[in-house]
Order: structure tokens, then sequence, then C-alpha cells
């Protein structure tokens, strides 16, 4: 770790870089124990460091800014000092978090995700929090909650067991955090041993048939005009492409290469990707009309803000298409089951999704047994055609050796 004496000028030009981990150090050359480290967020936080008992410990002294470099090397000298007289500030400190709820280090948790992660995951988790962990234990110590405690909130959420599971895997995510920081232990994370919910496999593939009644459904709903241009030829273009949802609704025209058929988007669930187009949803895009001051290709309601969702549309849509039970997601499984179906194979489907893993992909490989499927059948049809005596079937006779 890079080492140089701490001031003003040296912390103000210091940035986090990537690639590298989440906390980025460098430690002052004038006392030793004492650095600072740059999160990708841009905050820079002070630290005191010392080994007791054969272990490293790290306490944090304030985020610069609040503290000036002088002000924070004499709080550390004077934390180092107690170590040296036999103090343990590490646990002090783990002492006074234990006293903190669930809801209180939850909020520092948070704050951490919304910084390192993208703002959906932030969302998701703050929703989480709020509607289901807080109610059942925000008001408890954190060093308090049980293996019981999380199999009551698990079985408090069974008639939703996928989010139970997601729940479950948000506490340990945080309590495993907590313990990266030294508030509590990690191999006491109360969520490990808890058993979670069987996950059944939600993929629904509409067939040729189901699509057929979708296109009519879209057709006669635009001319009644039940519902917007633009929410009908979202609905479409999802189809068509695979793309989440998000993808979609979020795009921008900028984005839009027409002369190489895509969409580049400069970000997604697995990063930067194109968004490859067909020929007819190349014409989607075309028939649409642009708004003036509105960048999205699916404006929302807000002046300059895209379409917040499709859920009443697609209510419309599958309602009358016939299609109940069937999520917008089941769209983009639709998608790949007909490329799996035309035998493109695995690795070209995963690069249209933009998967991230073949593992992500491999759930549509038995999918691409189809034309296996329809080969068998041909031949057994022409098979037992000849059986039954049928004039016309191609069916080779076998030769009776001479005797």
């Amino acid at each position: 770790m890079p080492r140089e004496k701490i001031s003003k000028r040296t912390v103000d030009a210091f940035e986090w870089r990537p690639p590298g981990p989440a906390q980025q150090f460098i430690w002052d050359t004038a006392l030793q124990g004492f650095g600072v480290y740059a999160l990708a967020s841009g905050q820079k936080t002070y630290v005191a460091q010392f080994r007791r008992e054969g272990r490293s410990h790290r306490v944090k002294i304030g985020v610069h800014g609040h503290l000036t470099p002088d002000q924070a090397r004499a709080e550390a000298a004077r934390v180092l000092g107690r170590v040296a007289l036999g103090d343990d500030p590490a646990k002090e400190k783990r002492d006074r978090k234990a006293a903190q709820t669930v809801a209180a280090i939850a909020e520092e948790f948070l704050s951490h995700i919304e910084q390192m992660k993208k703002p959906a995951t932030g969302v998701e988790y703050r929703r989480m929090f709020s509607k289901h962990i807080f109610p059942a234990i925000g008001s408890r110590r954190l060093v308090d909650v049980t293996r019981a405690d999380l199999a009551a909130l698990r079985s408090a959420m069974r008639e939703t067991p996928i989010l139970a599971n997601r729940a479950l895997a948000i506490f340990a995510s945080m309590w495993s955090w907590a313990a990266r920081l030294g508030h509590v232990e990690a191999a006491a994370n109360p969520a490990k041993g808890v058993e979670r919910f069987r996950e059944q496999s939600r993929q629904r593939f509409l067939t040729s048939e189901e699509v057929a009644r979708l296109g009519e459904a879209l057709d006669r709903i635009e001319k009644n005009s039940r519902i917007d241009s633009y929410s009908i030829a979202a609905i479409k273009l999802l189809l068509l492409t695979g793309a989440r949802l998000r993808e979609v609704l979020h795009a921008r025209w900028e984005w839009v290469d027409f002369e190489r058929r895509a969409i580049f988007l400069p970000d997604s669930k697995t990063g930067a990707k194109p968004l490859h187009l067909s020929a007819p949803a190349m014409a989607i895009l075309a028939d649409l009309q642009r708004l003036d001051g509105n960048p999205f290709i699916f404006p929302g309601l807000k002046p300059g803000a895209p379409k917040s969702g499709l859920f009443d549309a697609w209510k419309i849509v599958r309602r009358e298409a016939g299609l109940e039970g069937v999520r917008l997601h089941d769209l983009r499984h639709s998608f790949a089951s007909f490329g799996a179906g035309a035998s493109l194979g695995l690795p070209v489907i995963g690069k249209l999704l933009g998967h991230a893993q073949a593992s992500t992909t491999a759930r549509y490989a038995h999918l691409a047994d189809d034309p296996l499927q329809r080969a068998v059948d041909a031949i057994g049809a022409t098979i037992a055609a000849a059986m039954d005596g049928k004039i016309g079937a191609d069916v080779t006779p076998l030769r009776k050796k001479a005797k």
C-alpha cells in the first residue's frame, strides 16, 4: 500500500481508481498506523490501525472535510496511545455498535449499498428492510437477533417464499458487512443455517400460437386506442429483443445506431452492452414519434422522464390475448426459447440476452432439443406409414438374403 505524508494536498488529490478493492488506502509516514481510505463515491475517511493479540484492528477517526489531516492525525495518535497503554478502542467500538438496533445498523448498510451498487439495488434493499425486516426485528439489538427470529420472519413471509429467501439473504449480507467493519463476529451470523424455501422455476415460454394471439390482441387494442402507442411499441420491442423492462423503457434516442442496428446501452444489469435490433424491431423504432425535450424513446408523463412502467397496459393486453398469468419478463424467456428452438446455440442466445455467465443461459438448453424432436417425429411418421402399407412411404426396404 502507498505511504506518504498525509496532508491536505495529498488527501485532496487522492482518488479511488478502478479496478481495485472497495477501499483504497494511503498510510502516513509521520505516524505509523494512521491512514486514509477513499471510496468510489469520493468519500475519504481517516483511520487508526493497530495489532492486538495477533489480530489487526482498525478504528475510524472521521471523514475528510469534517476533520483536517492534522486533527485526524492528533486523534489517531490519542487512539494509538491508548492501545499502547493496554486499552482496546476496537472492542469499545464493537460494544457501542452491539448496543445499536438492526434499524440503526441497517441505515449505515443501506448507505453503503446505495454508494456501491446500482440504484435499483439500493431501492430494492431499502424496500425489503422497510416492508419486511424492520417490522419484524428492526427494534432488536443486532447482536441479539437469533436464528429463531429469522425463522419466524421466514414463516411470516411463507406466502411469498421467494421474497422470504431474499429477505434472509439481505440480512445475511448486512451482517457480513458489519462483521468486516468489526461490529459483529462473522461466524455468529444467525442467517446461517436458517433453511430457505424451495424456489420453483417461474419460467414461462409463449408458444407460436400464443405469440399470434398476442400480436392480434395488440393490433385490436391499438386500433381502439385503449392503450397509448408507446406502451404497445414497448411491449412489442420486449418480445422482439429479449431485453429487460428497464433496458427498453430507459433507452434514449442518442443510444440508437440505425446503421449498425443496435441500441448501445451504456449500463445494464451486466454492464454496457448492445441491444441488437431485428428488422421488425427497427420498424417499430422508425414509426415512433420523438417528443421535443424528452431524450427517452418511451417518454413518460413527466416532462423529460421515461415511461415509469407497463403494468396496467400489460394487464389489459394479457387479458385480451388470453394469457393470464404471463408476466412481462416471460417475453424475454420466450425470445430465448425461439432462439433455442431455431438451433442458434446457447452462446449466441446468451450474447443477445446480455448474460454475464453461461450458466444463466443454460436454463434454455432443453429447448434446443426441439429440432431433434421434429426430426424424430418426421422419421417416425414415415416409418409408421410404411408399416401401415401406405404408398409413397419413403423407406428403403430391407433386402432378403438369397438362399
